[in-house]
């Protein structure tokens, strides 16, 4: 998971990156891993408090953090409304994709959100074909397309039968659906950042938007719910969401920042891509979620149908 704005060259970012050494190597690894965690953890604790609220509060309180070091780092009020509506719009496409998630996670397991929400590239890459000049795709993206769309097929495809324990047929397929569309409103803050002023300013002020904008509107519909009042505060809670908020919404996304001031973005972008990868497994490993041999499959293939729409193109050497 990215912000949307990390891709995109800003005020801050130095002109030249290098290709990834051991430690940015290491740093990826742990940005993954976390990544990977994040909807064992929000599945984890769900009976306790619900994710929609999980995802509220932890963007709120990730939010105070980001705008103190966006502000300790120079951005004011005036580049916050230079901005405003682009602002709205990537908050709105934030909150869009963590509604999404947080309601799919009530009817898919965590293994399958993790790969189906990693179908944003998809989705931005039409997005961006239609709407920004020179961003048209060549054959190597459609058939990358293709691929995705023919996994994304593959694993919603009942097998049969829920697995023991785990929801049913129709309850995943609710659920894969809306990680499909989380994935869509991921997609969506990827082209407003593109297609506005936005792609201009530090990546901090884009965050600070979209935990904003998330933080309210998903507490507010947590609370039409009925949610908030359900909390239950025990261990697991305090623990599941101090590493959502210190460590994802907060710690992961700056430290995404960090990488790409240093390193190639080509590089770090297939490195990322491990995190679905981990995501099933920690599904697997920590919430005993059962795999279904359709949804290994077209898992596979969604990300590769995604690496193949990611990579950069091939440079041939000037003559």
């Amino acid at each position: 998971m990215t912000t949307r704005a990390a891709t995109h060259p800003t005020r801050n970012t130095p002109a030249t990156r290098r290709a990834l050494d051991m430690q940015g190597s290491l740093l990826m690894l742990v940005f993954c891993l976390a990544l990977g965690l994040q909807q064992v953890a929000i599945k984890w604790i769900a009976a306790d408090i619900a994710p929609i609220a999980q995802i509220a509060i932890r963007s709120l309180v990730a939010a105070v953090l980001v705008i103190g070091v966006a502000w300790a780092r120079g951005v004011r009020l005036a580049d916050a409304r230079a901005v405003f509506w682009p602002g709205v719009a990537v908050g709105i496409g934030f909150t869009a994709e963590f509604c999404f998630v947080a309601l799919g996670l009530e009817y898919t397991t965590a293994s399958h959100m993790s790969v189906f929400l990693y179908t944003a590239p998809v989705f931005a890459a039409l997005g961006l074909h239609f709407l920004v000049p020179g961003e048209q795709l060549g054959v190597r993206h459609w058939i990358g397309i293709a691929i995705a769309f023919a996994g994304i097929v593959l694993a919603m495809a009942p097998t049969g039968g829920g697995a023991a324990g785990g929801p049913a047929v129709t309850s995943l397929i609710i659920g894969d659906i809306l990680g499909t569309m989380a994935g869509m409103g991921w997609a969506a803050t990827t082209v407003v950042v593109r297609t506005t002023a936005l792609s201009e300013q530090r990546p901090t002020l884009t965050l600070a938007f979209q935990l904003t904008i998330a933080g309210i509107s998903l507490l507010l519909i947590a609370a039409g719910l009925g949610h908030i009042g359900d909390i239950r505060i025990t261990a697991p809670v305090l623990l599941s969401m101090s590493f959502q908020t210190f460590g994802i919404a907060f710690g992961v996304l700056l430290l995404w920042f960090a990488l790409l001031r240093r390193y190639l973005a080509s590089r770090l972008g297939v490195f990322s891509f491990l995190s679905p990868v981990f995501g099933v497994i920690f599904g697997a490993l920590l919430l005993g979620e059962a795999l279904t041999w359709t949804f290994v499959v077209g898992g596979v293939a969604i990300i590769a149908g995604v690496i193949i729409v990611s990579a950069p193109a091939r440079r041939t050497a000037p003559e």
